[in-house]
């Protein structure tokens, strides 16, 4: 019995420590991109593909985002959200006051 709990125990652990080291990860990796694009010019080109890829209308997303993109020289890292990171993509807007980058 007391094997068995210092099993759970230890499994316990080195599950929490690989979620910590993935997490740790991820965010080195956003603030690498995040780096990247402060840093010179963004290919605008497959950084709107990545952004656009779970777009209903991925043709219209990337052309958007294209446009913000060359305007901005950046693109919020993900899919959506996230555009703290490049104020400049957030503050674009249509004609009609809607925000023109997706």
């Amino acid at each position: 019995m007391a094997i068995s709990k210092a099993l759970i125990v230890s499994l316990l652990i080195i599950s929490l420590l690989l979620l910590h080291l993935a997490e740790a990860d991820q965010k080195t990796s956003n603030e690498n991109t995040v780096a990247a694009n402060l840093s010179g010019k963004t290919d605008c080109g497959s950084a709107c593909a990545a952004r656009c890829r779970l777009a209903s209308r991925q043709h219209l997303c990337k052309r958007a985002c294209g446009t913000c993109c060359a305007r901005c020289n950046c693109v919020p890292p993900g899919t959506s959200g996230n555009q703290e990171v490049c104020p400049c993509y957030a503050t674009l807007t249509t004609h009609g006051g809607r925000r023109k980058c997706p």
